[in-house]
């Protein structure tokens, strides 16, 4: 007697809309710059009996350098209305200037980590490993799609230390 209903991942838990159709900031500072940048593809789970959030940045992006030079960083959902911030985060450069400024977002601090005041729900994270998404490593040739120009992601898994919600 099967008693199971098949439900879509997207049903499961909301992270998955929150990251893959919301979208999530991930911010950091280095000490002397900070910057944040629109990202939609990562996770949350446990691994090393730790939470943990994966997000991917491609290297030429500015905020990589930043994260690179970073111990902590934050991953930020916001509500639909800040939809114009996000999509102005995602095809504006932080090498040009302020990115919380240029969106209308003010820059808050957890610790020395930035985070946007304007955010329903922050992950304060710690960096616990990096690594290249490689070519060889593709099982399904098909996702070879997504690097049209080889530019791969490093991915980071990050130790979630802290959950910023906003009060209702």
């Amino acid at each position: 007697m099967n008693h199971f209903q098949t439900v879509r991942p997207q049903d499961f838990d909301p992270i998955f809309d929150r990251i893959g159709k919301e979208w999530m900031l991930i911010s950091a500072s280095d000490g002397s710059r900070t910057n944040t940048m629109t990202a939609s593809w990562g996770g949350c789970g446990i691994l090393w009996n730790k939470p943990v959030a994966v997000c991917l940045i491609r290297p030429q992006r500015f905020t990589f350098g930043i994260v690179e030079a970073a111990e902590r960083l934050t991953l930020s959902f916001l509500p639909e209305q800040y939809r114009p911030a996000l999509s102005w985060c995602g095809s504006h450069s932080g090498r040009d200037g302020d990115k919380f400024a240029g969106a209308g977002l003010t820059c808050l601090y957890d610790t020395g980590v930035p985070y946007p005041a304007e955010a329903s729900l922050v992950l304060v994270c710690r960096k616990l490993y990096a690594d290249d998404i490689r070519q060889t490593s593709f099982l399904d040739p098909s996702l070879l799609s997504n690097y049209t120009n080889g530019d791969y992601h490093r991915f980071y898994i990050c130790e979630i230390e802290r959950v910023l919600r906003a009060e209702a």
